[in-house]
């Protein structure tokens, strides 16, 4: 089969490999239909994660189910299926608790050479790990779209939401107009209820999706004094402040957006988080939540939101290519030519 390779700072190619096989009984091999290149993947393109040549890349994917382990009850050959960014077993005390990325088994893509872009994968522990899409959502490409979001980007907007306490008929601030920011803002809009949703951003064009999305305003992030602008507009700042960048004058604005007893949600990956500014938390009483998504949690309650049409997530895709590519998918985002890219292989 082929599959995505890392072999390099911004040098990933599609290869040949093996062909994955079930190697536990709680295992499922999973034909891959779309995939998506994620903005996390960006780090060790750029070469700021460490990778060695040769691993396998992409942790989004959704799929058909081709064969199935001894062990695997809910799943059968020829289901669709939703996977989460991580696997994980379903059993453990943090699965039951909805924490499925502390999984005691949690395994990533991309581990043991079993990465999303790619024809076919894997899955570990699959009874916990996939999710059936609902009847029907396989066969409008705008919804099949959307299910590729629920592994990851708009699970993960919607963690930064429900972290910021986010209340129905509130005010909400999102940093970041990236797929996970735009994702923040649909679920704040179109799943909680917010009656204002503050969408901060540097890119005109995906401000103007926000606000396609509902947020009920935008403001540029490059301009001088924003964060005061919004602070006295809000009268004292906002309660629920979504981080969704993971750099630090992102922080650092999210902390001083934040009103004093509010809450500042983290889900942009901190890489380029240097400082803490606790004094600011401690001052204003300000919670800080976050951060790593269990997307599995989400899943299922989101894809009722999206086949009742009340969420249409998968506009964050504004680049579509075949898995054969991925290379330019993967130089589209570095770029910032696109949002987000979907990958097709040619089965569906």
């Amino acid at each position: 089969m082929k599959a995505t390779v890392y072999q390099g700072t911004r040098d990933v190619r599609l290869e040949d490999v093996p062909d994955p096989v079930l190697r536990e009984p709680g295992d499922a091999i999973v034909r891959v239909v779309r995939a998506a290149i994620c903005g996390s993947d960006l780090w060790f393109y750029r070469g700021v994660t460490p990778w060695e040549p040769g691993e396998r890349t992409g942790h989004e994917f959704i799929g058909v189910v081709e064969e199935t382990g001894p062990d695997v009850r809910t799943l059968r050959k020829g289901d669709y299926v939703i996977a989460p960014f991580v696997s994980s077993d379903g059993t453990c005390e943090f699965c039951r608790a909805n924490l499925q990325t502390s999984c005691v088994h949690m395994t990533n893509w991309g581990d043991d050479a079993n990465g999303g872009q790619a024809e076919a994968v894997r899955v570990p522990y699959a009874d916990g790990t996939l999710v059936k899409m609902t009847p029907g959502m396989e066969a409008d490409p705008r919804k099949l779209a959307s299910a590729l979001t629920l592994a990851d980007v708009m699970s993960t907007g919607h963690h930064g939401i429900v972290s910021a306490a986010t209340a129905p008929g509130a005010t909400v601030a999102v940093i970041g107009d990236g797929a996970v920011g735009l994702c923040a803002v649909l679920s704040a809009a179109r799943v909680v209820g917010a009656e204002r949703v503050i969408a901060i951003g540097h890119n005109d064009e995906r401000l103007a999706l926000a606000r396609a999305f509902g947020a009920t305003e935008t403001y540029n992030s490059n301009r001088d004094g924003v964060a005061q602008e919004i602070v006295e507009s809000t009268r004292g700042g906002v309660t629920s402040v979504v981080e969704a960048v993971g750099n630090q004058a992102s922080m650092d604005m999210a902390l001083e957006l934040a009103r004093p007893g509010g809450t500042v949600s983290f889900v942009g990956v901190p890489h380029n988080v240097e400082a803490l500014p606790l004094r600011p938390l401690f001052v204003k009483n300000v919670a800080l939540r976050g951060a790593l998504a269990p997307a599995r949690a989400y899943i299922e309650p989101l894809m009722a939101h999206v086949m009742a049409e009340r969420i249409d997530p998968s506009r964050v895709f504004n680049l579509h290519l075949p898995l054969e590519e991925v290379a330019q998918g993967y130089a589209a985002m570095d770029e910032r030519r696109a949002v987000k890219v979907m990958l097709a292989t040619g089965l569906h």
